[in-house]
């Protein structure tokens, strides 16, 4: 069980359904949608966005749709069990096995803090010249800080106004533009795979439904945890989660969307392709004005410190869980867990000659490493012996087994082009 400060089971609560109490329950959604509106997002959103207009809104939809199933199903791993994925992986698999899966979970977490820590870098460039890398060190001393030195509850409170702040300023960016919407709608619900797009529709799909979101998820949905020896509470609480997850994942939708919207009217009607994050701040201000870019890199600054926060409990959660232990920043494997996948993904920084594709193909790595951890999703959850009662039914296991095809299918793509060049 999540393990931080103030995160107690509260004997005494008995939730009514109702508006007011659901408001108790907002919060670990809403940390997990940080991960899917982070800098890596950005970048394949605006690649998307400037290089196809709006035909690859349907990734977003299709991606969004497959996340809100799997980020469902993982919640309740983490309610009804009290373990999280990774803690449920040590106890459950084979330990040769689980070593092996959780070992590339753990890459994956490294490879989308680059991505966010290099996209608050890049904000801090675009705001104050502070040179990239040296911006990074900075990201990442004042995660380091926020990590250890606040509770949960500070964090979930300065995560939801970053994601508050991040939504409002995409509303303003949009209300600058001509937003052909009979396009949007289009591109929301017609497949399209444009000539030479694979590459940026698995970086879209690598961008949205993220393996350490799901691993965040079991884990934090623990601090919702009160009075579970009650049956009823448990099947409420059960309730209560889908309604944050559902709330949550649907604004993500829309602030991706917004994103590919934005470069489609402002870079694609244009011809302008862009080629980092950078130049669509800066191509921003001559077609949008300067407030346009300025918010857009304030904007991107917010989403690459909160984006980060969260990639830090995932991978202390990860690490964590392979000690068979909650997530607990003062514990050292959680600490250390912490330390090591957010400094290792600052120094791969110093690597990267590219920005913009150095993120591009971090969110491809996401997406290959995901099936890995669907699967095991999968497979965790629909074990009575795990589960109990409340294992997946025949209908939700082939539903979880049909995504977690789409999303080898599509890596098989990937790999396909990437081959023929």
């Amino acid at each position: 069980m999540l393990n931080t400060n103030g995160k107690e089971k509260r004997k005494g609560h008995n939730p009514q359904l109702g508006l007011k109490e659901l408001l108790h329950y907002v919060g670990p959604g809403l940390l997990v949608t940080v991960g899917f509106i982070d800098p890596g997002n950005w970048a394949s959103n605006i690649a998307a966005g400037s290089e196809y207009g709006y035909k690859l809104l349907w990734m977003v939809t299709l991606s969004t749709i497959m996340l809100i199933i799997l980020q469902h199903n993982v919640a309740h791993l983490g309610i009804v069990t009290g373990d999280c994925l990774a803690e449920s992986a040590n106890k459950n698999l084979k330990p040769w096995l689980s070593k092996i899966v959780l070992s590339t979970a753990v890459l994956a977490a490294i490879s989308t803090a680059l991505a966010e820590i290099l996209g608050g870098a890049i904000a801090l460039n675009l705001l104050f010249k502070i040179p990239v890398k040296l911006a990074a060190v900075m990201i990442l001393a004042l995660i380091l800080w926020m990590l250890f030195t606040n509770s949960y509850q500070k964090l979930e409170k300065w995560i939801i106004g970053f994601v508050s702040i991040i939504g409002l300023s995409f509303i303003y960016e949009l209300s600058l533009v001509h937003v052909d919407f009979n396009h949007a709608v289009a591109g929301w619900t017609t497949v399209s795979i444009p000539q030479g797009s694979m590459l940026i529709i698995m970086s879209v799909l690598g961008a949205v439904v993220m393996p350490h979101n799901l691993f965040l998820h079991s884990e934090i949905i623990q601090s919702r945890q009160w009075n579970l020896e009650d049956e009823s509470v448990k099947k409420l609480q059960l309730k209560y989660e889908f309604a944050d997850t559902l709330f949550s994942m649907l604004i993500g939708w829309a602030i991706n969307s917004a994103m590919i919207i934005l470069a489609a009217t402002t870079f694609f009607n244009k011809g302008i392709h862009i080629t980092e994050l950078g130049q669509a701040a800066t191509m921003l201000e001559p077609l949008a004005g300067k407030a346009a870019a300025l918010i857009f890199a304030g904007a991107l600054l917010f989403s690459g410190i909160a984006s980060t926060t969260t990639a830090g409990m995932a991978g202390g959660s990860i690490i964590a869980g392979m000690f068979d232990e909650p997530y607990d920043p003062k514990d050292p494997h959680t600490r250390y867990g912490v330390i090591g996948i957010l400094v290792s993904a600052t120094l791969l920084i110093f690597l990267i000659t590219d920005p913009l594709k150095g993120l591009i193909y971090s969110q491809m790595f996401l997406s290959i490493q995901l099936p890995i951890t669907v699967f095991l999703q999968i497979y965790l959850t629909s074990s009575e012996r795990v589960m109990g009662k409340y294992k997946n039914s025949f209908k939700h296991k082939l539903t979880l087994i049909v995504i977690g095809f789409i999303l080898t299918i599509l890596n098989i793509m990937l790999l396909v082009s990437m081959i023929k060049g």
